[in-house]
């Protein structure tokens, strides 16, 4: 298969990337794309986007949202699912970001996955977007569309993360999330995949 000629489709096809994940490329600043991450888990774009910018009129710093009360930052970011659970984790790790770490986030996924709540996918997007750092975040779209292209076989977004890791140029991982999220929410949806639009039919084995 050939991954170069599907990335270069990929972005000539210039699909609308929702606002959320627009907001997200911009921010280029780790403690931002980790909070909006965490925003982001079980929760769709359309409602994760304002419910991010009103969370960013409360604080936009670690310092600023340790001093944030709990029941504020949950109602801001209400509905995002959990929110009652995202605002306390969210300030916690903001106050241990400050406190034990001097407020500058981890650049490392072991350590980052030491906060609570945060796993690979948010680590990585972290590093990746963060960082500027070459890393593969893996959600249901990557996990999905890769399988589906039959690039990958595996069973969930943590052997995905390690196959694309051993198999994908090293010069994609940055930008791979942004380009395969686009076009699953565009075109490659998990039910009636929208396959007669699709810029890379041609390199698709279609498995479902």
């Amino acid at each position: 298969m050939k991954i170069d000629n599907i990335v270069r489709k990929l972005k000539d096809a210039n699909q609308p990337k929702s606002e959320f994940v627009h907001l997200m490329d911009s921010f280029n600043n780790p403690y931002l794309v980790l909070i909006g991450c965490i925003l982001s888990l079980r929760t769709n774009d359309r409602t994760t986007y304002p419910a991010t910018l009103r969370m960013l009129e409360l604080a936009k710093t670690p310092q600023e949202m340790m001093k944030i009360k709990t029941e504020d930052l949950a109602k801001a970011i209400y509905p995002v699912g959990f929110y009652e659970n995202k605002a306390k984790q969210i300030i916690e790790l903001s106050r241990q970001i400050v406190e034990e770490l001097g407020g500058e986030v981890p650049d490392k996924i072991e350590d980052l996955c030491k906060f609570k709540g945060v796993g690979r996918k948010t680590a990585n997007l972290v590093l990746a977007r963060g960082f500027n750092k070459p890393a593969i975040c893996v959600d249901v779209h990557v996990h999905r569309i890769f399988n589906r292209l039959g690039y990958v076989k595996t069973k969930n977004p943590e052997e995905t993360e390690f196959a694309l890791r051993e198999k994908l140029p090293k010069k994609y991982w940055i930008d791979i999330n942004t380009l395969i999220v686009t076009h699953g929410q565009n075109v490659c949806k998990p039910i009636n995949p929208k396959c007669s639009e699709c810029p890379i039919e041609e390199y698709c084995a279609k498995i479902i």
